[in-house]
Parts: C-alpha cells; sequence; structure tokens
C-alpha cells in the first residue's frame, strides 16, 4: 500500500511531468510558427527585391521558376535565421509552404515573363496571399496562414483581420510601450477550435511605400489608393494558426 507521503510524491511528479509536457508543446509551436513566417517573408522577399527586373518589359524569361524562387527562399530564410532548413528532414508544414511557393511560381510564368508588358500586378502581397491560400489549402484542418493588417489599410477583404487579430494589432502592436518586432501568440479558440495562435507585426519599409506611402489619397501604380504610411510604421501582420 502506499504511504500518504509517498502517494504525494508520486502525484507531484504527476504533475511535474504534465507541466513539463504543455511547456514544451507551447514552446513547440513557437518554434513552428516562429520558422514557417520566417520562411514565408524569405519567399516574399524574393519577390520584393526583383520587383524591378520582373517588371523590365525588355526581358523575356525572367529566371524565376518556382524551384529558382525556392532556392533564394531558402538562402533568406537561412540568412533571416542564422540555421539553414534542413530540406533533407522537412517538416509537414515546412514542405507544404515550400511546394506552395513552387506552385505560385510555376502558375504565374506565362505573366511574369511576358515581353513588352512592364508592370505585371506580380506584386509580393499578391504572391504572399496565394502562397498562404495554397499552403492553408494543403494544411487544410492543421494550420492556416494569412497577411493582415490594421483594418485602415486592407486593401482586400479577404485580409481583413478577424477579432483576435484585430485585438493585438490594436492594443499591443499600436502600443507605444510595445517591443517593435515581436511576436504575440496565445492559446486561443478559433470558430470553436482550441487553437494556437502567433501573430508577427510588420512594418513599412521603402519598397512599401511606393504604392503604400504618401500623399494619401493618391493613385498608385496598382490603381489603388495609397494609405499615407509612413517609414517604419505598422503596415500589417502575418498571421498563423496551429490548431491542436
Amino acid at each position: 500500500m502506499f504511504t500518504s507521503r509517498v502517494l504525494g510524491s508520486l502525484i507531484c511528479v504527476f504533475l511535474l511531468f504534465f507541466t513539463d509536457v504543455e511547456v514544451a508543446v507551447a514552446n513547440s509551436n513557437s518554434e513552428i510558427s516562429q520558422e514557417l513566417t520566417t520562411l514565408y517573408r524569405a519567399a516574399r522577399k524574393v519577390i520584393s527585391e526583383n520587383q524591378q527586373h520582373i517588371n523590365d518589359a525588355s526581358i523575356g524569361d525572367k529566371g524565376f521558376s518556382g524551384a529558382s524562387v525556392r532556392e533564394q527562399a531558402l538562402v533568406n530564410y537561412a540568412e533571416a535565421s542564422g540555421t539553414p532548413l534542413d530540406t533533407e528532414n522537412l517538416t509537414d508544414a515546412q514542405s507544404a509552404m515550400l511546394s506552395a511557393v513552387v506552385a505560385v511560381m510555376d502558375e504565374n510564368q506565362d505573366l511574369i515573363n511576358e515581353k513588352g508588358v512592364g508592370f505585371k500586378g506580380f506584386l509580393p502581397a499578391i504572391f504572399a496571399r496565394q502562397v498562404a491560400n495554397k499552403f492553408s489549402s494543403s494544411m487544410a484542418g492543421k494550420m492556416k496562414i494569412k497577411l493582415t493588417a490594421p483594418k485602415s489599410y486592407v486593401r482586400n477583404r479577404a485580409n481583413r483581420p478577424d477579432k483576435w487579430e484585430n485585438n493585438v494589432i490594436e492594443t499591443l502592436f499600436k502600443s507605444a510601450d510595445y517591443t517593435k518586432g515581436a511576436s504575440f501568440s496565445e492559446d486561443s479558440k478559433v470558430k470553436g477550435k482550441d487553437a494556437f495562435r502567433f501573430i508577427l507585426p510588420e512594418y513599412y519599409g521603402k519598397s512599401c511605400l511606393g504604392c503604400h506611402g504618401m500623399p494619401k489619397g493618391e493613385r498608385d501604380i496598382t490603381g489603388g489608393k495609397k494609405e499615407g504610411g509612413v517609414l517604419g510604421e505598422l503596415g500589417g501582420a502575418i498571421s498563423l494558426v496551429i490548431y491542436q
């Protein structure tokens, strides 16, 4: 028979074990989220840095096949994270993200390589939205990712922040004392399902202001109205859901 002292010790060990498991799961979710959002941004960076080349009307084949952009994205990822992605042992999510990048690029080859046409409309945000849709579709029921932004800055209604995202953006990311660039995550619910939610703020860089800067209301190259954003201002966020 167990004595009360032995039983008490076993209960403590039991509770400590499950506490450690919960911490490990939380850390794992945070790490997964950080990896995926970094990979997502690394792929978008390829398009952003080569926008002028993509819009060069004098060139046909731009050399941006799906495989090429995948490799460049991996280089960007290694630079951003400090650690190369182990492509021989990809997780399902990592594989889905890279596959989405390849698929989006391959599907847009005719558009990208059309000679004689300058502005193609294939912007970093368009690329990112298409990648997000493919990734979320392939990971249906497990994960989903999307670009969002403060409500006043959202152009595509599909990217409007939900209640949770809007609350984080308005009460945390816009707060003067919030650490700039820091992500936020917590366990929550999405349409009644338990989920781990992760959101990463993004700020306007120089390349963003051509479409989103001053003067506010002026038409940009896409035909949309400029938001009047300024360098370094909160302009958007990447939101990831991991269903539990």
